[in-house]
């Protein structure tokens, strides 16, 4: 098994459970999913695709929780193990960031959330004159928020910012769109020398075979790692019952992050239980936030599940890696 480490800052309390006796997959669930049930608000209709990082000792997050009208909203949160949730009742307000006009906020869903240089950016998917693009927004403390200018226009979702700059710039991932439920989707990159002004776009990856042959998004910030950057993204497959969405994984070069070194041609979650087989939209695996402890090599990420409930799921680091030299594209 090849021996890869993980960039980042120790997180020795991780949330984290061992791989059942028996089991063989790569990613294994928690066996007391969904850690998020869709009411835990009294206003909520559904809470998943959800944004997590560890936060002076403990965990804070960007949870997207749909109301009981359906729309989309963003609410803080805060956990002591990364397992067992509170959520602020209101909605995040954004606070015009200085230097910048009022961002229009049209709604909110599917935020990412990482730690760079001194503050927290918080990427999602907000309205633009009423269409969906990348809004950027930042916070020190998870009470206060800032929100800047949008990055892009219209039409663009799964908006997903590297940990640090790259060549000097920040630099993201993204999915141009349409207007409606996009029926494609590629991943590209995109850098910014101030977050503001985003160019030098290139494609990364277009749909393959199978599970990921409709669409294509990018899921959780990337990990850095001594094999490159590794990404963990969402696949569609067109059924004869609609969408199918799966987790596969990737490696991209960590000078150049728009080649790509390896990508699974399996995938690597699928659904399979009740919880994400059954929902509002049925079949759905859609991770947005990893959690990563560099000693032990251990990977958590956080998935919406049939786009109702948040859950969560393991790996290890160097078996990722392994089935990923072993089952690539």
């Amino acid at each position: 098994m090849k021996k890869t480490a993980m960039t980042g800052p120790d997180l020795p309390n991780i949330p984290w459970e061992e791989r059942p006796r028996g089991a063989t997959d790569v990613v294994w669930r928690y066996s007391k999913n969904p850690i998020i049930p869709r009411d835990l608000l009294p206003s909520s209709n559904s809470i998943f695709n959800s944004a997590v990082v560890p936060y002076q000792g403990e965990f804070r997050g960007v949870f997207r929780c749909d109301d009981k009208r359906r729309a989309m909203q963003l609410h803080a949160g805060r956990s002591q193990d990364g397992l067992r949730w509170r959520l602020d009742p209101e909605r995040i307000r954004f606070q015009p960031a200085e230097g910048f006009e009022p961002t229009e906020w049209g709604y909110g869903y599917d935020p990412r959330v990482v730690w760079i240089e001194d503050r927290y950016y918080i990427t999602w998917c907000n309205a633009l004159a009423g269409w969906p693009t990348i809004g950027v927004a930042y916070t020190h403390d998870f009470e206060t928020f800032y929100q800047m200018e949008n990055a892009f226009l219209p039409f663009n979702r799964n908006g997903v910012l590297f940990p640090r700059r790259v060549n000097e710039n920040y630099a993201m991932l993204s999915r141009p769109s349409d207007r409606g439920h996009t029926p494609f989707g590629e991943i590209y990159y995109s850098e910014s020398p101030d977050m503001t002004y985003w160019g030098k776009h290139r494609l990364v990856m277009r749909p393959a075979g199978g599970w990921q042959s409709t669409k294509i998004g990018a899921g959780p910030v990337p990990i850095e790692t001594s094999e490159g950057w590794l990404v963990f993204y969402h696949g569609v497959l067109t059924s004869c019952n609609g969408f199918v969405y799966s987790m596969g994984a990737a490696l991209l070069d960590i000078d150049r992050p728009w080649e790509v070194v390896r990508r699974t041609e399996p995938y690597l979650l699928h659904p399979r239980e009740l919880y994400e087989r059954v929902g509002d939209v049925p079949n759905v695996v859609f991770p947005c936030a990893a959690l990563t402890d560099p000693i032990t090599g251990r990977i958590a990420i956080y998935y919406g599940a049939a786009d109702t409930v948040t859950c969560l799921s393991f790996c290890r680091v160097d078996e990722v890696i392994d089935f990923l030299e072993a089952h690539s594209l």
